[in-house]
């Protein structure tokens, strides 16, 4: 027995000597309407503050490896403003890494809403605040930098490509790049990307139908065409509210697909707008091959209460403090939180083996 013992143990260091790990967290839409801009302001409009958005959230952010998320504005400086042509205060980024963030992509339809200037101030600040970026560019240049984006974490080579369905209608200015959503455009792009020897593909795209909680027939053809040329992991932005995603095997590789992770904040509060979802997915790799051990999602819910005569905006790990108990201090936003729960639950019940997560999401 003695001899077996000794056998196992020293399989398992040496399993995990060889066995690398890396957590990736995935979250939607960051919006910046009016009313968020105004919670921020400090000092008569001298500065802005976003910390308290992400307080409660970070520690999960902070279980992460890579932490992915989408921005949904542009950080086109002064005049800060709302829907619908969104420019948002430099604090924003700066909370969002301060929280945990390292990754943002920028290819949405609300890119181009401060023009060229916007643009290419929102990629300066990122870059100024050392963000991972990708999906719009200055130039060429830029874009060969960026695009698609690798990232060396534990030892596994992850490649981030990220688009957008469009801009509203407003164009890109030359010598300006936005990722368009465009099969031949992606299809090349893969095939660059592969030539890369990536361990996993991961595209980040906007897309979809605002407000439906079912994919369209685009999405599901554009996730079918992209798994086919080599996609290893989608997740899906734009509609504002949550869609199912799906854990599948199918010619011999795994295909994880989050057809929309909803709004992450925002000041919207009618159904299902009011929270959205984080997917956490563990990737292994063992003698060369990489593959997901584990796949969770997290609900997450946005309280809006006055509080010294200012609105704020709290994210709440919905699913852990539904389970666990919800702190005395958001007692006044269990019904809100409870209502979102349940119809979030009920889009989720379409989910293929992503589980909800509750007190077994292990935090750093």
């Amino acid at each position: 027995m003695k001899p077996f013992i000794f056998a196992l143990i020293l399989f398992s260091i040496t399993f995990s000597s060889v066995c690398q790990e890396a957590t990736l967290l995935f979250f939607g839409d960051v919006m910046g309407h009016g009313a968020q801009i105004e919670s921020a302001e400090r000092d008569g409009g001298r500065y802005h503050d976003y910390s308290e958005n992400f307080k409660y959230i970070e520690p999960y952010f902070r279980s992460a490896d890579v932490v992915v998320g989408n921005l949904e504005v542009t950080l086109g400086g002064e005049p800060y403003k709302g829907y619908p042509l969104f420019s948002s205060p430099d604090e924003l980024a700066t909370a969002l890494k301060e929280s945990g963030v390292n990754v943002l992509v920028t290819a949405n339809n609300h890119s181009c809403d401060r023009g060229k200037a916007g643009l290419e101030r929102t990629i300066k600040v990122l870059d100024q605040h050392h963000f991972v970026r990708t999906g719009t560019f200055l130039d060429s240049t830029d874009i060969a930098k960026h695009h698609p984006r690798i990232i060396h974490i534990n030892g596994i080579k992850l490649a981030l490509l990220n688009y957008t369905y469009g801009t509203n209608g407003i164009p890109v200015t030359p010598p300006n790049i936005v990722n368009l959503i465009d099969k031949e455009t992606m299809k090349q792009d893969l095939e660059l990307t592969k030539s890369m020897h990536p361990d996993k593909i991961i595209m980040f795209l906007h897309w979809g139908n605002e407000y439906a909680t079912s994919p369209s027939n685009d999405q599901t053809e554009l996730a079918e065409f992209l798994f086919e040329h080599g996609a290893d992991i989608i997740i899906g932005a734009h509609p504002h509210v949550i869609q199912p995603m799906h854990l599948t095997y199918q010619n011999d590789r795994e295909q994880l697909v989050v057809y929309s992770l909803g709004n992450f904040i925002s000041n919207q509060r009618w159904e299902l707008t009011d929270g959205g979802a984080m997917v956490r997915i563990t990737l292994a790799k063992h003698k060369g091959d990489t593959y997901i051990k584990d796949a969770q999602h997290l609900l997450t819910w946005v309280h809006t209460p006055i509080i010294d005569n200012r609105r704020r905006y709290y994210i709440y790990p919905a699913s852990v403090w539904d389970r666990q108990g919800v702190p005395d201090h958001i007692a006044p936003g269990w019904e809100g939180m409870q209502q979102y729960l349940k119809s979030a639950r009920k889009v989720m019940q379409l989910n293929t083996y992503i589980r909800e997560a509750t007190e077994e999401w292990p935090l750093k």
